[in-house]
């Protein structure tokens, strides 16, 4: 059950590395998001490794464009038999509505399973200030709350923000909408440098749980660990 709940981010630099990853992993998590550095390198060949060893995926390429070209976009990840992929909520209504309508529609022409389509809100690396600097002077949890409520009336499954906002969206959105949440950070792990300081808005695995999110995305605290499955037992141990 609680292995449902991890989405492991495959964020290396190469197929041999991501199918290595979902080997040692395979048994303790189900589900692996593949973003851009990876689909960038490797296409759908990354997804199809995936599938083959027993996997679901969440394709995290974060769709943002004109309404038609992220419904085409949609219409090619339906068919690649995804678990779930994201679209930006920023995109606006029209934007997602065609999105979602044009999986519906392939998933019955083509007779595949429909994939979960989330929005993203707010990137977690980004903070009040930095979304002042862009122009947008509201509260961050309120500008998420406003995203969360445009993608649920917009027919989307579900949203991605952090895990701070998750009680201002169930309060808003529903039990049963979905929230994935990045800016996972395990407890008591030792994080390089390197990735200290790119997650603004984060907590640790329970916390997150606890918040009541659906789906915890993490990443680099894993593939960068010494022993990556130690490091993911630890993790499903604290939010069981």
């Amino acid at each position: 059950m609680n292995s449902e709940k991890l989405i492991l981010a495959l964020d290396v630099e190469s197929l041999s590395e991501a199918e290595r990853m979902v080997d040692i992993l395979k048994e303790r998590v189900s589900i692996f998001k593949i973003g851009l550095q990876l689909f960038t390198k490797e296409g759908p060949k990354a997804v199809n490794m995936v599938h083959q060893k027993g996997g679901r995926v969440f394709l995290d390429l974060k769709y943002h464009d004109i309404p038609n070209t992220v419904a085409k976009a949609a219409i090619e990840a339906t068919r690649l038999g995804v678990f779930m992929f994201s679209i930006h909520a920023l995109g606006g209504d029209e934007m997602m509505k065609r999105c979602k309508d044009s999986v519906v529609e392939t998933s019955l022409k083509d007779n595949v399973k429909r994939p979960m389509v989330i929005a993203v809100t707010i990137l977690t690396s980004i903070d009040q200030k930095t979304l002042n600097d862009l122009g947008m002077k509201e509260n961050i949890k309120d500008k998420v709350r406003h995203l969360s409520e445009k993608a649920l009336r917009s027919g989307l499954d579900g949203i991605v923000a952090s895990p701070e906002e998750v009680k201002t969206i169930r309060e808003c959105c529903g039990k049963d909408f979905i929230i994935v949440t990045p800016g996972i950070r395990p407890e008591g792990k030792s994080i390089p440098d390197l990735i200290k300081d790119d997650q603004k808005r984060f907590m640790t695995p329970k916390e997150a749980i606890r918040e009541g999110a659906n789906y915890l995305v993490i990443g680099r605290p894993v593939v960068l660990a010494e022993d990556p499955l130690k490091t993911v037992e630890g993790i499903l141990k604290d939010i069981s």
